[in-house]
């Protein structure tokens, strides 16, 4: 893959046909410490006469074919049932907690208990 990326910036930057030397200088210059020779010269010989536009057309008419997901989602509703009567019992105990009365103060924080 890496040979293909850096054959495609050649392409890219202006080199409609780039050699072996001209792959490796890239790919060097990118980290790579030593290039893959077989791998060049494969790739060299599959598009050896080839225009890369043409290739990538094709290969996107094939891939218009490929499914590509998208039906996910929509699982995971069991998991309530198991945990309903759990949360019954939560709420009930909520409830049946006691609030304390509140305590009778005018409006400036005072309890003198006034008419309220």
């Amino acid at each position: 893959m890496k040979e293909a990326a850096a054959y495609m910036l050649l392409v890219i930057g202006g080199n409609a046909s780039p050699s072996a030397d001209d792959i490796k200088n890239v790919l060097t210059s990118g980290g790579v410490e030593e290039p893959n020779e077989d791998a060049i010269t494969a790739l060299l010989g599959d598009l050896d006469g080839k225009d890369v536009n043409e290739i990538l057309a094709d290969g996107m008419d094939k891939l218009k074919d490929v499914p590509m997901g998208g039906g996910g989602g929509g699982g995971g509703g069991g998991a309530a049932a198991a945990g309903g009567d759990a949360a019954a019992e939560e709420e009930e105990e909520e409830e049946e907690e006691e609030e304390a009365p509140a305590m009778a103060t005018d409006m400036f924080g005072g309890d003198d208990g006034g008419d309220y």
